[in-house]
């Protein structure tokens, strides 16, 4: 296939060499005049690559969709072949991890959600610090503006401590309707029950071997482990914590979400048009309750149990 290039210097080589007219050297050449004309414009890659060589430097599990769509959002206008020829030209890549196969699955459709603190997802993930004490951490997202509410930190985690990270989080942005969970210990013990209860929170305990039942929670548990997990060594518990934090507010105010239009998402939750958290009723008919059932603090009554 000849290129329009070719074309442009086979007419400027017969003009000058024959002395025919443009006219002509353009039609035996099946070229418009108008291309012959043309002056491409090359910018310079020296800003873009860069850029993406600092991206890349400090996201090492962001291939090339992702960095594209971070510099988009940064401003940058280049698409995505450029990107990714810069990419490849730099000798970046992405470590590939072996996925463990599994047999394939019917997929059961995730609920929809319409609005913040409709529907809310917790479950736990585990990892190791150094010297090998063990970490457990307790992950919440709304599933609507897939937040990352709180990751709770610790060696060992009980159904009142997940009430009272509950109980924090509900007293900054309200409760929610509902809160899907696994059938673990601590999602299924009289602590969270109470305090369910007491704030008019539905618990949803998927079906028992079915994880995809709570997809959200556990896309989001890969993204941890895969950008963040696997990717620090913990010296300590205070070290664990104080990365996981960093990285969970990288997360929600800085990672773009592909299942919202590239924004992250605590840029969407400002961008919805939020109702009134406290006192608005939920898809499920569940009430939003501003104090517990019994009148006084929940909390009281959650240390009055733990002592009993």
């Amino acid at each position: 296939m000849v290129t329009p290039t070719a074309r442009r210097d086979a007419v400027g080589h017969m003009i000058q060499a024959y002395g025919i007219s443009r006219r002509r050297g353009c039609g035996l050449v099946g070229l418009r005049r108008s291309s012959l004309y043309y002056q491409g414009s090359k910018r310079p890659d020296g800003p873009l690559r860069e850029a993406i060589r600092e991206v890349a430097g400090r996201r090492k599990r962001w291939g090339v969709p992702m960095i594209a769509r971070y510099l988009r959002r940064k401003g940058w206008r280049d698409n995505y072949k450029r990107i990714e020829r810069i990419y490849r030209q730099e000798g970046l890549q992405v470590r590939r991890r072996k996925r463990k196969k599994m047999a394939a699955v019917a997929r059961t459709p995730l609920e929809q959600t319409t609005r913040p603190n409709q529907v809310w997802a917790m479950d736990f993930v585990h990892d190791a610090a150094q010297g090998g004490r063990k970490l457990k951490l307790l992950t919440l997202i709304d599933c609507h503006t897939r937040e990352c509410l709180a990751i709770e930190v610790d060696s060992s985690i009980g159904g009142h401590r997940v009430a009272r990270v509950l109980e924090t989080i509900g007293a900054e942005r309200g409760f929610p309707g509902q809160i899907t969970t696994d059938n673990g210990p601590e999602f299924t013990g009289n602590a969270l029950e109470a305090w369910a209860y007491a704030r008019g929170v539905k618990l949803d305990p998927i079906e028992p071997g079915k994880p995809s039942q709570n997809g959200y929670i556990e896309s989001f548990n890969g993204t941890l482990r895969n950008e963040c997990l696997n990717e620090h060594w913990f010296t300590s518990m205070t070290d664990a914590r104080q990365i996981i934090e960093e990285w969970r507010m990288d997360y929600n105010e800085e990672r773009p979400h592909s299942s919202l239009s590239d924004q992250p998402p605590a840029e969407f939750a400002r961008n919805e048009n939020r109702p009134d958290l406290a006192s608005a009723p939920t898809s499920s008919g569940w009430p939003i309750l501003a104090e517990p059932r019994s009148g006084e603090p929940f909390e009281a009554g959650l240390l009055a149990q733990e002592k009993a």
